[in-house]
Parts: structure tokens; C-alpha cells; sequence
């Protein structure tokens, strides 16, 4: 099957072509991505409704373009997957109405994808012989989990954050220091300069024992250090380097337990965070401690892309699949809940 990816949830539009033909990364033909960084940096976060009206601008030529790049037409098309949650509901009914017009129009199957399990599955895009059982850390600004895969489609959820996700708290404290818009990224360049142990934070929640996450604490902790700081440069990547170790360091922490918990030695890192250097050189060398192993995505295959959208519907698409001809998202939407493939 060839099979049309669209991604749409919330400030990036994604979209890509995979044909099951091709397993592994050879499968995937073709994908683009836009970025609505520049849109909503004047607002230092994101405006749902300008969202909205960017996705509409740019869903269709990007169709065409990855369709073009890949060498087909619609008409080569045998299924459209689509995000349908979780995410901005106005973003999300974008994404879904293009794919469900494309589904009717070229009377081929379409199928709903949720946002985190295309994240989760995107490491077996690019490593087809990765099977469950494995333990997946599903890391983002709009999520912390950590989640027991005993096969595709069948999650038990081991933890969560209690407040903040650890790519909300990178933006939150970025913005907290003066970086500009989006901070996350921006915080963690800074930290390269940044001394070691110059700044030590706490490791949220490792004192006690459970899988669930909390970074609020640690946001004021760094606002606490840096309102009391000379503010120079050094100082402030300093800070930020204080910041990351301790947010890696407590990920690293509770992927080591969320392991022991679900019996596994397999630890697969996705979404956004998970492109971070440090965290993957962390995690990387927590599992060799441990006589285990750890796999990411490529970094472009991190942060929200139509490719992990097209891979995930395909799969749900040749477990039979369908959606009916409605146009139906799911802003909230429990992973736990998926049928199993």
C-alpha cells in the first residue's frame, strides 16, 4: 500500500508517502514539513487560531509537493492516515477534513492516527527488526510518559508528568531567562557553553520511588537562581546547562525503573525532546550499563512530521482498519484506548 500521511496537530504541517512495499526506512518516498516557528514567535507561544489558518494555507501545496517528489499521483494513492488527536482542535479538524476529502474523492480507506503513537512507532520506521516488548519514553512539549509496549497497539501507561512536560519546562524556563522564541532548542545551544555542576538542581521525584514526572518545582528552582545571578552569559549558560543536566539525569533515572517495572532491556525515545544530544548520550549509556539497548529516530523524525503519521496509518491499514465517511478528531485522547494491531 501506498499510503499518504498528514499531520496537522499543532504548529508544524507534515506530510509524507509510505508504501509498505519498501519495508524500513526505503519505505518512506517522500516527506515535507513546514514549520509556523516565525508565525508565532511575535507571540512567544502559540496562537491556536493562527494554527489553524496556516495549516489551511499550506496542507495542499505540501500534498503536491510530496507527492511530486515521490513521483506519483493521487491516483497511485491506496489509503490517507491522518492525526486526529491529541492536539488543537482546530488544527486537528484541518488535517482530518483534507484527508477525508482526498479518502472520498479517490474512493480509497482512511484511517485515524493518534499523535503519540505515531511518535512511539517512528523508531521502527527507520528499524524494522525492533519488536515489542520495549518500554518507550514519549517526550515532548505536550507530553512526558513513559509507556509498556507488549505489542503494537497494546500500551499500558507506566507514568506521566504531574504538571509541566519536559519540552514545556526547556520553553518555559527559556522564556523565564530572556531566550527568544521557540526557547527550547535555544536553551539547550546555550548549554553547550555552559559549565558543569556550576548549578545543581534537584532531580524531581527520584527521591521516592514511582514512574511519574513533575517539573514545575525545578522551573522555580532555576527562576529562583537566575533572579539572584549577575545575569551575565556565562552565567546564564551555566544555569542552563544546571537545567538540562538535571531534566536528563531524571528521565535517565525513571527510564532505568520503568525498565525493571515492565521486565524489558529495550528502551525505545521519541518525540521532540528526544532529539536532545545530552538525553540521548545519557540514555545511550544508561542502557549499556544496564547490558541493554536504546533506540531513537533521527532527529527530523523527533519533532511532529507526516512521515511517523504515514508509517502508523499504514500499519493500521493493513490490520483492516477504517474510518467511517465523518469528519471526527479527539483533542483528548487516551493511547490506551487504541485497538490492538
Amino acid at each position: 500500500m501506498k499510503v499518504l500521511g498528514i499531520e496537522t496537530s499543532c504548529d508544524e504541517t507534515g506530510v509524507a508517502v509510505y508504501d509498505t512495499a519498501r519495508p524500513g526506512p526505503e519505505g518512506l518516498l517522500a516527506h515535507a514539513l513546514y514549520s509556523q516557528v516565525a508565525l508565532h514567535a511575535e507571540y512567544g507561544g502559540v496562537v491556536p487560531e493562527l494554527a489553524s489558518r496556516d495549516h489551511v494555507r499550506k496542507l495542499l501545496p505540501l500534498v503536491r509537493q510530496t507527492l511530486a517528489e515521490a513521483g506519483l499521483s493521487t491516483a497511485d494513492l491506496d489509503g490517507v492516515a491522518y492525526t486526529a488527536g491529541p492536539g488543537l482542535v482546530g488544527a486537528l479538524l484541518v488535517g482530518a477534513g483534507v484527508a477525508r476529502s482526498l479518502a472520498w474523492a479517490l474512493e480509497i480507506p482512511a484511517v485515524a492516527v493518534h499523535h503519540m503513537e505515531g511518535h512511539l512507532l517512528a523508531p521502527l520506521l527507520e528499524d524494522p527488526e525492533l519488536a515489542p516488548p520495549f518500554v518507550a519514553l514519549l517526550v515532548s512539549g505536550g507530553h512526558t510518559q513513559l509507556v509498556a509496549v507488549e505489542a503494537l497497539g497494546q500500551y499500558r501507561l507506566l507514568g506521566e508528568t504531574l504538571d509541566d512536560a519536559a519540552g514545556e519546562a526547556f520553553d518555559k524556563t527559556a522564556k523565564m531567562m530572556g531566550l527568544p522564541y521557540p526557547g527550547g532548542p535555544e536553551l539547550a545551544r546555550l548549554a553547550e557553553s555552559g559549565t558543569p555542576g556550576a548549578y545543581r538542581f534537584s532531580r524531581p521525584m527520584t527521591d521516592r520511588p514511582g514512574l511519574d514526572f513533575s517539573f514545575s518545582g525545578l522551573k522555580t528552582q532555576v527562576l529562583l537562581a537566575w533572579q539572584g545571578s549577575d545575569r551575565s552569559q556565562q552565567t546564564r549558560a551555566d544555569i542552563a546547562r544546571g537545567f538540562e543536566d538535571a531534566v536528563v539525569e531524571t528521565l535517565a533515572i525513571k527510564c532505568g525503573r520503568a525498565l525493571d517495572a515492565a521486565g524489558c532491556d529495550t528502551l525505545v525515545v521519541a518525540g521532540g525532546v528526544g532529539a536532545n544530544k545530552r538525553l540521548r548520550a545519557r540514555l545511550e549509556a544508561m542502557a549499556a550499563e544496564r547490558g541493554g539497548r536504546v533506540r531513537f529516530p533521527r532527529p527530523a523524525l523527533c519533532t511532529d512530521n507526516g512521515a511517523m503519521i504515514a508509517f502508523a496509518g499504514a500499519l493500521r491499514l493493513a490490520a483492516g482498519q477504517r474510518e467511517a465517511a465523518a469528519v471526527q478528531v479527539a483533542p483528548r485522547w487516551d493511547m490506551a484506548s487504541l485497538p490492538a494491531l
